[in-house]
């Protein structure tokens, strides 16, 4: 018999390699509910496969409770190692053990001061109920009006209500940050001296993924060189099955982000899953470190790392390599 983390992870990335074909939408996100479902009501699967009750749990149809019982039975699953062969993305034998019981915190969330669903002190609140050491507040630059970006004069604002919260939550650090814009050029949607003060700056492509290779290349090592920048967000900006993601030179920005110790994402959204295993695989092999995280727009979505763990493991990424693991004095060390 196996754990649940690994039901979890087998069915996420079935979804996640669904997303990849076309006409598989559905299937793919039928799998991602079943995933998010298992990590929102952390069942145990060996009772529930032994009494033949998978199917109670919600969003779990006949055929994703056959794939949990031999994951269950074998620790492994048929169907998802033919979707890898299928899709030329193997297993490489080379996985690290990985533990969430050490993930400490989430450095990527948003909350109703962007984009998100939820107040800031719902968020924080989820996150202590999660056992967070800390919790990066990085709601959007003011670049894409459409997500009600802040402006410095807002972030001044958020950066009160941040240390309002954190006072009525002891034990959970509120790290003040930004997911910035990377704008055409490669420079960020916000003054230096607004970064500057900050604890956690997220670059992030949004728009123009379409940019020409050597142009995006560019674009790309300015940003990181950036001296505020701790985190390139969500690497190529892609939405498996619908939005195609940049394409640069990934080793000359990733040997960058190595070089300077900027940290690329792992974004667990299972709208984005970017940087994927082959991505990582890449930037790890180049000597970077990682961050893996939400993307939580809502208190729920914070079960997105449970859910999409599994991508640093596949790309063969230690834990010591991963910022999340980090106890909030060495973050704080760590982000420069």
């Amino acid at each position: 018999m196996t754990g649940l983390d690994e039901g979890i992870w087998a069915l996420s990335e079935i979804g996640y390699l669904l997303r990849q074909q076309e006409g598989e939408i559905h299937r793919a996100r039928a799998f991602t509910r079943a995933a998010f479902e298992l990590a929102r009501q952390r069942p145990d699967l060996a009772a529930m496969r032994k009494a033949n009750q998978l199917e109670s749990i919600e969003s779990v149809g006949a055929g994703i409770a056959r794939v949990l019982a031999e994951v269950v039975d074998t620790g492994r699953s048929s169907y998802l190692e033919r979707l890898r062969e299928l899709m030329g993305q193997p297993a490489a034998g080379d996985e690290p053990p990985l533990r969430l019981a050490g993930y400490r915190g989430d450095l990527h969330s948003h909350t109703e001061w962007s984009d998100g669903r939820a107040t800031l002190p719902e968020m924080a609140l989820a996150a202590r109920a999660r056992g967070y050491r800390y919790l990066g507040v990085t709601d959007h630059s003011p670049r894409i009006a459409v997500v009600n970006g802040l402006n410095p004069e807002r972030l001044r604002a958020q950066a009160r209500q941040i240390e309002e919260t954190e006072a009525l939550l002891p034990g959970l650090a509120l790290l003040r940050g930004i997911e910035v814009d990377i704008l055409e050029d490669g420079r960020l949607d916000l003054d230096e001296e607004t970064l500057s003060g900050l604890e956690v700056v997220i670059a992030s492509p949004h728009v123009k993924l379409r940019t020409e290779k050597a142009a995006m290349t560019q674009r790309m090592l300015r940003a990181v060189e950036h001296p505020q920048v701790n985190v390139v967000g969500h690497p190529t900006g892609r939405r498996p099955g619908s939005r195609a993601g940049a394409e640069y030179d990934f080793e000359a920005v990733f040997g960058r982000c190595a070089e300077l110790g900027v940290a690329l994402e792992i974004d667990c959204d299972p709208a984005r899953m970017d940087a994927g295993p082959e991505l990582a695989r890449l930037a790890a092999g180049l000597g970077c470190r990682f961050c893996l995280d939400s993307d939580a727009h809502a208190p729920d979505e914070l079960l997105y790392v449970d859910m999409a763990a599994w991508m640093a493991r596949r790309a063969g990424i230690p834990e010591d390599r991963i910022l999340n693991w980090l106890e909030l004095d060495d973050l704080r060390r760590a982000l420069r």
